[in-house]
């Protein structure tokens, strides 16, 4: 059985911190590797799989530990690497497969009588030579019937300093179901059904609900089959050519069009595809503390506000994404959350109720050995990135990831004309609550009118994105390109990013207090 410690650790590390806790993300060795469909551009597209991804992320958490010691070893003090590179290291990943089925108690008969549920997570498609290929990935489980009790007792688990019993009842069911969806049991090697697409239902520029910038679809009806079978996860990713049946072709069009997947077969396994031509502006949005009040930098309140409480929004910012869908009309929104794959549905539910629209990535089941850790957000970047080498990318995160802050401005240097903007949410300096040191010394070479910390939603509004206008100028930035947030507020350059720096008694209770839950 798992303990209250691992469970709590299995809390937060998605949830917690947008960080992810990768294992090498490899597919079965008898079937060749997929590769992203060639796009009319001449690029060279990393594979979907096998990019060295542990001896990557060794090498990056390597190096980002070596930068922290340099800061931190004047301070006398042993701060835990999950403090200095502000990741809370409380999630090493959930129960999975035969683990899970242990641990329910199931048996084989049991299991083989379950239904086949699919996660089909919102896909993103590229126009090519050969026409649409959508990249379709997910994953493919079945649903034990745990007991309500079980439940309560799992649950509480993911708790910290409460129990199920002491919340509201609307609460209690949300931390059941969420309970619910991580203790599942994933399928491996496993062929993924007929899936069925048609046309989606036209939404309206706003896309509200789950539309975003896209047209009247009116063609695209058929069925496709995947060539590979899942993974020792159950995990999927692949991109498919599909035919035409009356799309727009990708050449001929500026705006996105969407299908409906079903995935036959399976009691559960629908999602919306977004054919994204080649040309033309992609918003790339992370959703905890961006999008939706977490607090990844309070553990307890995290674990509170992820596993029990409603998804609330932060501020109005679904007003500002509803402004650039609206305003921006052939916009293509992808959500990115290093997020555990098992809990994406309420995500993708959130964004469908509150946002436009948009292909989502999460962390695949095949992420997760803690070396990979700081290296899932880039891979899904670059991939994304590589997929669509003529548009244009726009960046939104918090500062509270200390991966989104090495990797967004890596991502404009690795692929000069792309990036148009990166807006951060400055969390150190609106919330008492974070007290992760945070870097920007990534932004240090780049062009200061190309990216913004800012403090309030309403910091978004009156910028002329398309044209690259990314700075609201009464936003005062005063960046300095070092650690910020750090004790007694140090930094490389003894400044403070934006109001960045904390006191040194508050970090070290901050860290006793997470310690001690976690204990």
């Amino acid at each position: 059985m798992f303990n209250r410690y691992a469970l709590a650790q299995a809390a937060l590390l998605s949830i917690a911190c947008g960080s992810p806790a990768p294992t090498a993300f490899v597919y079965n060795n008898d079937v060749p590797n997929p590769a992203i469909t060639p796009s009319p551009v001449q690029n060279n597209p990393s594979p979907i799989v096998e990019r060295g991804l542990i001896s990557d992320a060794e090498s990056a958490a390597s190096d980002v530990q070596s930068d922290v010691n340099s800061v931190l070893s004047g301070l006398g003090s042993d701060l835990p690497s999950w403090v200095a590179s502000g990741v809370p290291n409380f999630f090493q990943g959930f129960p999975t497969g035969d683990a899970v089925a242990s641990s329910l108690g199931l048996q084989s008969s049991e299991l083989a009588a379950l239904p086949t549920n699919v996660l089909n997570i919102d896909p993103y498609a590229n126009w090519t030579n050969s026409g649409w290929s959508v990249r379709f990935h997910g994953n493919v489980y079945k649903q034990p019937n745990t007991s309500v009790s079980d439940l309560n007792k799992l649950a509480n688990g993911f708790l910290v300093n409460t129990s199920i019993a002491d919340l509201p009842e609307s609460q209690q069911d949300q931390a059941r179901n969420l309970t619910a969806e991580i203790f599942v049991v994933q399928q491996p090697h496993v062929a993924v059904n007929t899936i069925h697409l048609e046309p989606a239902e036209f939404q309206g520029a706003s896309g509200q609900p789950g539309g975003g910038g896209s047209s009247n679809t009116t063609g695209g009806t058929q069925n496709v089959t995947l060539p590979y079978n899942t993974t020792a996860e159950g995990d999927f990713d692949t991109f498919v050519d599909i035919a035409s049946h009356g799309l727009t072709a990708g050449n001929k069009t500026s705006a996105i069009q969407r299908l409906n997947t079903y995935v036959k077969g399976a009691t559960i396994g629908n999602s919306t595809a977004y054919l994204v031509p080649p040309k033309g502006l992609t918003i790339v949005s992370d959703i905890d503390d961006i999008l939706r009040i977490t607090k990844i930098y309070e553990p307890e309140e995290g674990l509170i506000n992820s596993f029990a409480k409603p998804f609330t929004p932060w501020q109005n910012m679904p007003d500002i994404y509803r402004n650039w869908s609206t305003s921006l009309p052939d916009t293509h929104f992808h959500y990115l959350t290093t997020t555990p794959e098992q809990i994406t549905r309420n995500y993708m539910q959130f964004i469908y109720t509150n946002y436009p629209g948009g292909s989502f990535d999460t962390r695949p089941l095949n992420f997760s050995d803690v070396s990979a850790t700081l290296s899932i957000r880039k891979f899904l970047l670059e991939k994304v990135f590589e997929t669509f080498p003529e548009r244009k990318f726009v960046l939104v995160a918090d500062t509270s990831n200390s991966d989104v802050m090495r990797d967004y401005p890596k991502m404009a240097t690795e692929f000069p004309g792309q990036v148009q903007c990166i807006f951060l949410r400055n969390t150190s300096a609106t919330d008492s609550g974070d007290k992760f040191p945070y870097d920007t010394s990534g932004f240090k070479d780049l062009d200061k009118s190309k990216y913004m910390f800012f403090l309030n939603a309403d910091d978004l509004t009156n910028l002329d994105i398309a044209n690259g206008e990314c700075l609201n100028k009464t936003i005062p930035q005063n960046v300095t390109f070092s650690y910020q947030g750090l004790p007694l507020g140090l930094s490389k350059d003894s400044g403070a990013a934006i109001s960045g720096g904390h006191g040194f008694t508050a970090l070290v209770v901050s860290m006793m207090t997470a310690a001690f839950m976690f204990s």
